[in-house]
């Protein structure tokens, strides 16, 4: 019921400050806008991975005596990652939107550079033509998984989803004008980009809702505001490629092997841990799976090579139905509901590759590849810029910026802890002192070419940034902020507090 006083309702008290007692969102004291705690939602086509400790590496003998990847220990944020591989549809929607967007002359190199290498099929003593022609354009493969991509090439990828997912999230809520995406042909770099939009250095046309006074951003003097910042909660984190760690870790989807907790606030599961596991789909160490009546038992649970000239079985009798990949979502899902993490294509993570040793890598979030970079501004003037993609211009960080600080010394550290201080001349000369350089990514999952033993999430392997390969495909991740344990549940643990006694003197 609502009371009346001085012949008004009484109004919500406005959140205040617990540190200097003054109102958020109050035009009347600096009109400090804050928005609500609310929990991140998640991107198309994502699934969400519940974080947690895991024994990442090598999980049977090492056949190819590389022991590039001895187990140890390290602990995986929690994150979200594609519930399949990017698709061949996938990927003509982007060159769809590359050719309308960028069409002029002009940028003939910037469509030139976004197309996948379908000569990748090509090979010396096979008929391989009709994937050359068909594989990518044709509709039988729409849901097949995009090849022929090279690492840049899906890195760009993820950069173009993100800002089309939040261009349309701003459309859906009146914040851009609806119009505009029937407006993007030869716009170049005045596109929508999320870190452009966020700087200003992007000015989009407001929408209905943004002028509306029921719009809940307001401007410090109580008037709608049209712009969304990050601190909103309405634009979600990029789109990127999944570390190595958080690819293996999605991969063993040990979550279903885990004593569930419940919901009940203070039961929670116990640390219970399957190290050996060998593939994405097992639920013990044999690598068997089955339902009770055992009507799983002897199927193939992945797209792979079963041995010298056997690719898909005999006919009549196809075991798993693919001479080359399959379907994006065939065979059974992991434990996280992710298909194909072992077996179909071999996938791109971000990370750069060296053999491992057990002290190369934080045992939080691990990851090699760091090169950190800037917000490039004008000498003279101090703006930011932006380049001909319409992103806003970074440089890389210089060593003199970075000599005083305690967590990193230097700018590039891609190499860091990687032994080869250890060794007098050492030259990455790709193809003449190593095949390792520091464009080296890593791949995981084996392929439709590959034996089960590439198939174990735990084996890895390495391919240059800038080569694309027929068996090489990827799916994007992005981060997850705020509580570890997904929407609707708390962060930490949280005691009821106790009174506190105080004595009179």
């Amino acid at each position: 019921m609502a009371s009346c006083k001085n012949g008004g309702l009484f109004k919500k008290k406005p959140e205040k400050s617990d540190v200097t007692g003054w109102n958020y969102n109050d035009k009347n004291q600096g009109g400090y806008q804050v928005s609500k705690e609310k929990e991140q939602r998640t991107g198309p086509g994502l699934v969400f991975v519940q974080g947690g400790t895991f024994t990442m590496g090598a999980s049977e003998e090492d056949v190819m005596g590389d022991w590039n990847n001895p187990p140890r220990r390290v602990t995986v944020n929690s994150f979200y990652i594609d519930k399949s591989e990017v698709a061949n549809v996938h990927y003509r929607e982007y060159l769809y939107w590359i050719n309308n967007v960028f069409d002029g002359d002009e940028h003939q190199a910037i469509r030139n550079a976004a197309l996948p290498d379908t000569l990748v099929w090509r090979s010396e003593l096979a008929y391989n033509e009709p994937l050359v022609e068909y594989y990518f354009r044709h509709p039988s493969y729409n849901y097949y998984p995009v090849v022929g991509v090279t690492w840049k090439q899906a890195n760009d990828f993820c950069l173009w989803r993100t800002d089309r997912v939040n261009e349309l999230e701003l459309i859906k809520r009146g914040f851009i004008n609806e119009k505009s995406l029937k407006n993007i042909s030869g716009i170049a770099e005045e596109n929508f980009n999320t870190k452009s939009y966020l700087a200003g250095e992007f000015q989009a046309t407001p929408g209905k809702a943004a002028r509306s006074k029921k719009n809940t951003l307001k401007n410090p003097n109580g008037t709608p505001r049209t712009n969304v910042t990050f601190e909103d909660g309405i634009l979600l984190p990029g789109y990127r490629l999944p570390t190595e760690a958080e690819w293996e870790y999605a991969a063993l989807g040990y979550v279903n092997q885990n004593p569930q907790p419940s919901k009940k606030e203070g039961k929670r599961g116990e640390e219970l841990i399957a190290n050996k596991q060998v593939y994405s789909w097992s639920n013990n160490v044999n690598g068997m799976r089955d339902t009770r009546r055992g009507s799983w038992q002897g199927t193939f649970l992945a797209n792979f090579k079963r041995g010298s000239g056997d690719n898909m079985g005999v006919a009549g009798g196809l075991n798993d139905r693919a001479v080359y990949t399959a379907p994006v979502t065939s065979f059974y899902p992991n434990g996280f509901g992710i298909y194909n993490m072992s077996g179909n294509v071999n996938e791109w993570t971000a990370d750069v590759y060296r053999p491992l040793s057990l002290t190369d890598v934080d045992d939080v979030a691990p990851y090699r590849g760091n090169r950190y970079e800037t917000v490039y501004k004008d000498s003279a003037t101090g703006a930011i810029e932006r380049d001909s993609l319409g992103r806003i211009k970074n440089r890389f960080v210089t060593d003199e910026e970075s000599k005083n600080r305690r967590n990193y010394q230097k700018g590039n550290v891609i190499n860091y802890l990687d032994g080869d201080s250890l060794l007098q001349g050492v030259n990455y000369g790709y193809g003449l002192t190593t095949l390792i350089s520091d464009k080296s990514r890593v791949i995981k999952g084996g392929s439709w070419n590959d034996r089960a033993y590439w198939l174990s999430p735990g084996t890895r392997r390495f391919m240059e940034e800038d080569v694309a390969s027929s068996t090489v495909g990827f799916r994007c991740a992005m981060d997850r902020v705020g509580s570890p344990e997904g929407n609707g549940r708390k962060t930490g643990i949280n005691y009821k507090p106790r009174r506190q006694n105080s004595r009179k003197r």
